[in-house]
């Protein structure tokens, strides 16, 4: 089921004041519905307004009543699973999912530049700009298939563009996940659009969802680079037949290294086909390629590549005044006034300052009243105490993410440690957070934000508690005393 496009509207198109169809107030009690922004079988997506942060959203509402005679329960919740399995910059997200008696509502990103398709519709792109777009929707794909999720029809209408001019890959209606394969470890459903459609589905003998998907990529490249389709025909059968051949031509105005890569995305064999990593390794791709490394945190995804005046910034192949590639910048913070008497060192103690743990804080950390939890160590998140200077703490970790190569980002007492390998969860990133318990003494609370749990774990015992050991503070033992009459 093919949801409607997630487009974009002017906010002068904004309507306010549309309400929910169970009379007063605003739809779920948050949202002032605005224009209608697509509309298909089963679904109809609009763009609203969250009253309680005043951004915009689009939210695909789906009626129950015709999912369920549709039999589209279990394709609903797959949808659902593979929109939250695959968050990632270039991919619109789902926020949340909410429900009425008679609607099921999909609260996801609003991406207010429009398809990709109405600015190919305009004419070809410039070679510089059709690769950054090619890049990205790599980049995002290659994330789904890490997370064993295809999309199975990709296409230009499927791709948006935000308002900085990334790429947003949506439409995970037809996607697939691996758990979906059959023994002979393919897919068999026919699905796609014919244009876009690799031979091997055509063929309807099963085929691999990597394989289809980076088809349907060359396809698009084509269209961004030449302005029209690869195996474009008036006749379906006819068109069918080229694709089934493989038979295309390039336009004079191909340099001889798109050619080439095009020829090995557009191959009918899908054994020889190229990969994703080869891709990403091409002359052509690689130009101005630039890995873009995030983390998801409090709902939010961050991007690992903050604008940091020390670091190199990204280049760009289609500049904007004011465009803005990576989100999640952290470099932002408050400057509390000093006395002139202070010494660098104290100036520097007072920024460090910690937040302090209150009484609910503590609490929640232990289990009832029991502050065993304030030295709590699970799978993902450790606590301990230490009575070292906050700055010789973030020293610490500063001096442990350089041996390791990993990148380090700070706000105030907030430290993350980010590694560069992509595993298939992703970078590793580790988030260690300061809390002030007494004046003497702080919180340290070191937790997994992303990446693979083993990962971590390794790190944490070969890397992370001996660089910290001299820092913690050896609690004295727990005396448990019972009274007896």
């Amino acid at each position: 089921m093919a949801e409607p496009a997630v487009t974009a509207t002017s906010e002068l198109e904004f309507k306010r004041g549309k309400k929910d169809g169970g009379g007063g107030g605003y739809l779920l009690g948050r949202f002032d519905v605005g224009k209608l922004l697509g509309a298909g079988t089963f679904a109809k997506v609009y763009v609203a307004r969250d009253v309680r942060t005043d951004e915009l959203v689009a939210i695909k509402a789906l009626d129950k009543e015709k999912i369920l005679k549709g039999g589209l329960v279990a394709h609903i919740k797959r949808e659902i699973a593979i929109l939250r399995r695959v968050r990632h910059p270039y991919i619109v997200q789902l926020f949340e999912v909410m429900a009425t008696k008679t609607k099921i509502y999909f609260v996801m990103e609003y991406v207010r530049g429009g398809e990709l398709f109405s600015r190919v519709a305009k004419g070809r792109l410039l070679e510089e700009t059709a690769r950054r777009y090619f890049q990205q929707l790599i980049s995002a794909v290659a994330f789904c298939h890490a997370r064993g999720v295809f999309h199975r029809d990709l296409k230009p209408e499927n791709l948006l563009v935000d308002d900085n001019g990334d790429l947003k890959v949506s439409d995970f209606g037809l996607s697939a996940v691996a758990e979906q394969m059959r023994g002979d470890g393919l897919f068999h459903t026919f699905c796609g659009t014919p244009a876009y459609v690799a031979p091997e589905v055509l063929a309807r003998r099963g085929y691999d969802g990597a394989k289809v998907d980076v088809w349907s990529c060359g396809v698009i490249l084509f269209v961004l680079m030449a302005g029209y389709l690869p195996f474009h025909d008036r006749s379906i059968v006819a068109m069918y037949r080229k694709i089934y051949k493989g038979v295309f031509r390039c336009p004079r105005w191909f340099s001889h290294d798109l050619v080439h890569l095009l020829h090995r995305l557009l191959d009918v064999n899908p054994q020889t086909r190229i990969t994703i990593p080869d891709i990403m390794e091409d002359p052509w791709f690689r130009k101005g390629f630039r890995h873009i490394r995030f983390y998801i945190e409090d709902n939010q995804l961050h991007s690992f590549d903050d604008p940091n005046p020390e670091d190199e910034q990204p280049q760009s192949n289609e500049p904007k005044p004011d465009e803005v590639y990576e989100s999640g910048s952290e470099s932002d913070c408050s400057v509390a006034s000093c006395p002139a008497s202070f010494s660098d060192d104290q100036y520097q103690q007072a920024l460090l300052r910690p937040p302090s743990l209150t009484a609910f804080d503590i609490i929640s950390f232990s289990k009832g009243f029991d502050l065993s939890g304030l030295f709590e160590e699970t799978g993902e998140r450790t606590r301990f105490l230490s009575k070292e200077p906050v700055s010789d703490i973030i020293t610490k970790l500063e001096e442990i993410a350089k041996v390791v190569s990993f990148k380090v980002r700070r706000k105030d007492c907030r430290v993350s440690l980010e590694g560069t390998r992509e595993g298939e969860k992703g970078p590793l990133t580790i988030g260690v957070d300061i809390y002030e318990l007494t004046p003497s003494m702080v919180v340290v609370e070191v937790k997994k934000k992303a990446g693979d749990g083993q990962e971590y774990e390794e790190f944490c015992n070969k890397e992370l508690k001996p660089g910290l050991r001299d820092l913690v503070y050896e609690s004295p033992p727990i005396v448990h005393t019972t009274s007896t009459t």
